[in-house]
């Protein structure tokens, strides 16, 4: 048996999840690892958490130096969010000599760099499973089953607020601002959900996982970003018509030396597997050269996935033997020779508005158009024709609504997967 000492920095919903998991599975885990885990220390300056929680005296502080100064403490846990303090904070612990498990999406998209390099000149880890996805162990899937193949893609729904968000307009009709509203009532959308609907947490959940994914650094700044609150009703019903539905997805892509990243709301096939992924529930489709697709499925936030994370972390660290840093430079920069792709080749899901007298003219234009053409419907009770394309590059769809543009109006342009 080895006793290990923690210390948690944050005792928000999530460090009191990790800190409920660690004391209600205490005996669990000490007969399935071996490990007797013991919280020495939690970090916060609303001390009445203290109690709500029922803390031994002595284990709630207000004071980082507490658990500096304390040799006994093996990891830390820090769930404060945002940049600063935290980055002080857990550049303190790594110098200390303290293993470092984080749920900070935004500190690890933005300082990731910073912290690898103190944690490897102190020879101790840094490990956020959190940090995307919550509960679902996409990461370690990354960092440890995955080794062997080339992965090409990753793509995914990352944000639980987004998505149901979206659910809800498309399950039950109702606009963007009541659904944020409910979103928020439930505690899955903050008071200000800028972050989240805007593309923010998605967008630096994956410049990490595409990091991982493609074994070289995409900074968060590369990531194509598009949010959600300029999706209307009547788009939502434009995709159910040709059985699709909308989510805001997060795209990576690798082929030769090209990367692409992305996150939009996009037009999803009802039978994708993508598509039936509803509320507040998180996927993601890892696609590698040899073992094709892989999904990962499961709740992407909230105290008690995302503390199962945390502590799937902490095991793991204390397991390891030597730390576990990034197979890649990680300096914060696009390496060298690597490109991203700026015109982003895609199939597209397009609505018109067009007389039936021009219908004909418009669809010819999309079928020269190299063939690109996938599905398509005319309505003409609406005078709408609907186009799902092939692959193709933005560029060229983009000169093809031009041709057509003195007899047609874009109602819905919208990337696409089948």
């Amino acid at each position: 048996m080895k006793k290990v000492n923690v210390a948690i920095m944050g005792f928000g919903t999530v460090g009191a999840g990790a800190y409920e998991l660690l004391t209600e599975n205490h005996d669990e885990i000490l007969a399935n690892h071996g490990i007797d885990i013991n919280v020495a220390k939690v970090l916060d300056k609303r001390v009445e958490r203290f109690a709500e929680y029922n803390l031994k005296e002595g284990v709630g502080t207000t004071n980082l130096d507490d658990i500096l100064n304390d040799s006994s403490i093996e990891v830390v846990v820090e769930v404060m969010g945002g940049v600063e303090p935290a980055l002080t904070f857990i550049t303190k612990a790594l110098k200390s000599g303290k293993n470092v498990v984080s749920a900070n999406k935004e500190l690890i998209a933005k300082k990731w760099a910073e912290i690898d390099q103190v944690a490897r000149e102190n020879n101790v880890g840094f490990y956020h499973e959190a940090s995307c996805v919550g509960g679902v162990p996409v990461i370690r899937v990354l960092n440890e089953s995955l080794q062997g193949d080339n992965l090409v893609s990753v793509t995914g729904i990352i944000n639980g607020t987004t998505n149901y968000i979206l659910t809800k307009m498309t399950e039950e009709g109702i606009s963007y601002d009541v659904a944020l509203a409910q979103a928020q009532k439930l505690g899955y959308a903050e008071f200000n959900p800028t972050a989240d609907v805007e593309g923010f947490d998605a967008m630096y959940k994956l410049s990490i996982l595409s990091s991982l994914a493609f074994k070289t650094c995409i900074p968060y700044t590369e990531v194509a970003r598009e949010g959600i609150t300029q999706v209307s009703l009547e788009e939502i019903e434009y995709a159910k018509k040709m059985g699709y539905v909308i989510k805001l997805l997060a795209i990576g892509t690798k082929y030769g030396n090209k990367v692409e990243v992305r996150v939009h709301p996009t037009a999803v096939k009802q039978t994708h597997p993508l598509g039936v992924v509803n509320d507040s529930y998180n996927a993601v489709v890892v696609k590698g050269d040899f073992v094709d697709n892989v999904m990962l499925y499961g709740r992407g936030a909230g105290a008690r996935p995302t503390g199962s994370a945390i502590v799937s972390d902490i095991i793991y660290c204390i397991k390891r033997t030597t730390p576990l840093y990034p197979p890649f430079e990680n300096n914060g920069k696009l390496a060298e020779g690597i490109e991203i792709v700026k015109d982003s080749y895609s199939k597209y899901f397009v609505v018109l508005s067009v007389k039936r007298a021009d219908a004909d003219k418009v669809l010819t234009s999309f079928i020269d158009g190299n063939g690109i053409v996938k599905e398509y419907k005319y309505d003409l009770k609406s005078e709408t024709l609907t186009v799902v394309t092939k692959n193709v590059a933005e560029s060229k769809l983009a000169e093809m609504l031009e041709q057509v543009k003195d007899v047609s109006k874009v109602l819905m342009h919208r990337k696409a997967v089948l």
